[in-house]
């Protein structure tokens, strides 16, 4: 059995994620084909 703090963290982790895709798609939408390089060069700051 898993204990609640477990949970409540694997439902942060859910939600985080889903929080990421919806982002990443506005971030699409306003760059285009560019997006995933930009998010690339941000994330290697």
């Amino acid at each position: 059995m898993y204990q609640k703090n477990e949970i409540q963290l694997a439902a942060k982790i859910v939600k985080l994620d889903l929080l990421r895709d919806e982002l990443y798609e506005e971030l699409i939408k306003q760059l285009g084909s560019k997006a995933h390089e930009l998010l690339r060069k941000v994330q290697n700051q």
